[in-house]
């Protein structure tokens, strides 16, 4: 039986952890606090399209007590990451895959990248190096992130909308790992394409975010807010054009129109992004993933991205005053 270790087990790794439990995956869930002693106590709960389905799978805070995983899907913020690179080691055996499915920019971009920046390593997401040399960028499957979920209460959460895990090699290849991975996510219900070409479709993702999530930091505003304000839209529209000129240096194919990007993130309605909560809530926000590292990678190709770079100062002041920013 396949080993499955969620590691940031609350709405996402919860949906994708129960899910897969129930179709029989040796699954172990990594989290802290109320939300793990309510899975200890009753399960798991997930609410999916009018059903309550429970799930049992092994919860605990110290990876130790799980052992070594084929698999280790992480679902954390990341600039949670570095901090918990030391605690994932024993569940690292020799064939461990590692599955990425955290929002941004991520530290093993240039892995396997073909052109001039081969291996190239970002500081802003990657201080250090710790992710690199601890983790390995060996291990890592790459993977776009597409439902939608949320903690109702400790213990209970609920599916809001999607089903769809991108998967792919950072390589390209279709390696026996990752469709053995696909596999597996398919039979507990997801869509589970795998991409040879994993870094276009995470741009598409990053895209948006980018420039919508800070944006809305700074203006307090929700998405169809932001899409429909001429002046913020033409911000996010000259933050996304500025990236892509970055992208298509490093080699990204844009499969979207900046437009119909916009429309699309404008379409989802009266949602606050997951930075505006974050900072609503006091919580540390995903920045340099987001913005810092497109400016950083604008920087090593001799891009110039005047607006994201202003965005990006301005943002982080704004949440150092409000204590979300180290």
């Amino acid at each position: 039986m396949t080993k499955i270790c969620i590691y940031g087990a609350g709405a996402i790794g919860g949906l994708v952890g129960a899910e897969l439990a129930l179709a029989g995956s040796d699954v172990t869930l990594v989290a802290r606090g109320p939300h793990l002693a309510a899975m200890q106590a009753n399960g798991l709960t997930i609410i999916k399209e009018g059903e309550t389905h429970i799930a049992k799978p092994f919860a605990t805070d110290d990876p130790a007590e799980a052992g070594p995983q084929d698999y280790i899907f992480i679902t954390l913020k990341a600039h949670s990451v570095p901090g918990i690179v030391e605690e994932i080691q024993p569940l690292m055996g020799p064939d461990t895959a590692v599955v990425w499915g955290v929002n941004g920019v991520p530290w093993w971009y240039f892995y396997k990248l073909d052109g001039d920046y081969h291996d190239k390593r970002l500081e802003s997401i990657d201080p250090g190096n710790g992710q690199w040399d601890k983790i390995g960028p060996e291990r890592i499957i790459g993977c776009v992130v597409y439902p939608a979920a949320e903690v109702r209460e400790p213990g209970i959460i609920q599916h809001v909308e999607g089903n769809r895990f991108s998967l792919g090699e950072p390589s390209g290849e279709k390696s026996k790992r990752v469709q053995l991975l696909a596999k597996e996510l398919s039979n507990a219900g997801f869509r589970v394409p795998i991409r040879p070409r994993i870094r276009d479709e995470l741009w598409v993702k990053l895209w948006g975010n980018l420039s919508f999530n800070p944006m809305s930091v700074l203006t307090g505003k929700t998405l169809k807010e932001m899409g429909k304000d001429p002046k913020i839209r033409s911000t996010i529209r000259d933050m996304m054009l500025e990236a892509q000129t970055v992208g298509e240096k490093i080699g990204v194919k844009f499969l979207v129109d900046v437009d119909k990007r916009i429309e699309g993130a404008t379409a989802v309605g009266a949602h606050k992004t997951s930075m505006l909560q974050d900072y609503e809530r006091g919580r540390p926000m995903e920045i340099n993933a987001l913005v810092g590292a497109v400016s950083e990678m604008g920087t090593l190709t001799r891009t110039p991205t005047p607006t994201i770079d202003r965005v990006l100062a301005e943002v982080i002041q704004q949440a150092r005053l409000a204590g979300c920013y180290e």
